[in-house]
């Protein structure tokens, strides 16, 4: 969080309260912090530079007495027993208990007379931060916290945006920072559309390749819908998000359900280069191929359980992977091994029309 209009650290604080108070209200945060004290007990020792030109003392010696009290000052080295020593300052531990006692010091002015610091600065307690960061030139206040359980980051990340908009005031800002960032940058850049879509496309030109022709594909990838509505279903029921885990699942189900009408679709190509007309290609293609289909599908969702069932660190990204999965090969696997044979016998006649109206005219 942000102070664009570069005002006092007591400003930044107050609007930081007000936006931590408005973010602890709402349901999809938790464990919220900022880095900002700024109210950490503090001595505050102002030196009065006219009394101390008038004394003819220099700045710099008021200074390091007050430094050497407070805490140590190096004076220089030198060389002992083969040696280099380091020689510091300092006021024994029974002079410094107290701020005030800074007051029984003296410094020498320019007549070689010793001036009491008392006479030279004031002291006094106060309140303040204990430091203070900036991040993109203005200064700011790092907030962190997680989703609250039931609650994906991105709702999180939502809400803390709303919670900005609504309590901060024009002239305060905010911005991503580590990982925040990354995942923000990331969900602007690529949407899961372009990724789904780049996916299909790549699966449609390799069987394209392997099968020397522009329809069959169709009606490989016409089953993939059906998966992507499984995943959605079991997601749905088990109250998952559809979040990158679950978009994970959905890319591989394209190669998953693809899988399944391969198998139709190849050998019903077999059996039409045979001669043999379409519906009885495709008949017979999903005839023969039903129980591979069958075995393989369910030994993959059975080896696919323990995700969707998973306990302990990063378990709800194997549970959401695991449902997504399983959710789709049980769509692909009961609803797509009847209608592949369908897609794949509405396409041949396609292009056996194609074909047909091509010749005669």
């Amino acid at each position: 969080m942000e102070d664009r209009a570069g005002k006092s650290v007591a400003y930044l604080a107050e609007n930081t309260d007000r936006f931590l108070k408005a973010a602890q209200e709402r349901p999809e945060l938790a464990r919220l912090n900022s880095s900002l004290n700024a109210r950490v007990p503090q001595v505050l020792v102002e030196v009065d530079r006219d009394k101390v030109l008038k004394q003819g003392v220099e700045v710099k010696d008021v200074y390091s007495t007050v430094q050497a009290f407070m805490g140590s000052l190096f004076v220089n080295y030198f060389n002992r027993f083969g040696r280099a020593w380091q020689v510091y300052i300092g006021a024994e531990k029974g002079y410094r208990t107290e701020a005030k006692e800074v007051m029984n010091f003296f410094v020498r002015n320019k007549n070689n007379e010793m001036v009491p610091l008392s006479s030279l600065v004031s002291i006094k307690t106060t309140a303040g931060p204990e430091f203070t960061s900036r991040f993109n030139e203005y200064r700011a206040v790092e907030i962190t916290g997680s989703a609250a359980s039931g609650y994906s980051t991105v709702q999180a990340m939502k809400a803390l945006e709303e919670v900005a908009h609504q309590a901060l005031p024009k002239d305060m800002g905010y911005d991503w920072n580590a990982l925040s960032y990354q995942q923000n940058k990331a969900a602007s850049q690529v949407s899961p559309a372009v990724v789904f879509g780049f996916s299909l496309l790549v699966v449609f030109l390799i069987l394209a390749a392997q099968y020397e022709s522009w329809a069959l594909p169709f009606s490989v990838l016409l089953g993939t819908p059906i998966a992507v509505f499984g995943a959605f279903v079991a997601l749905w029921l088990r109250g998952f998000e559809n979040d990158v885990y679950a978009q994970i699942g959905l890319v591989m189900l394209i190669g998953l359900s693809a899988k399944n009408a391969i198998l139709i679709v190849e050998f019903a190509r077999s059996e039409r280069l045979r001669g043999k007309g379409a519906l009885e290609a495709a008949l017979e293609g999903a005839r023969i191929r039903l129980r591979p289909i069958l075995m393989t599908a369910f030994a993959f969702i059975l080896g696919t359980i323990p995700l969707a069932i998973a306990r302990g660190a990063g378990a709800v990204a194997r549970r959401i992977l695991g449902t997504a999965v399983i959710g789709g090969m049980l769509a692909a696997t009961l609803l797509a091994i009847f209608i592949i044979p369908v897609a794949y016998y509405g396409v041949e006649s396609a292009k056996d029309r194609i074909s047909s109206w091509r010749t005669t005219s």
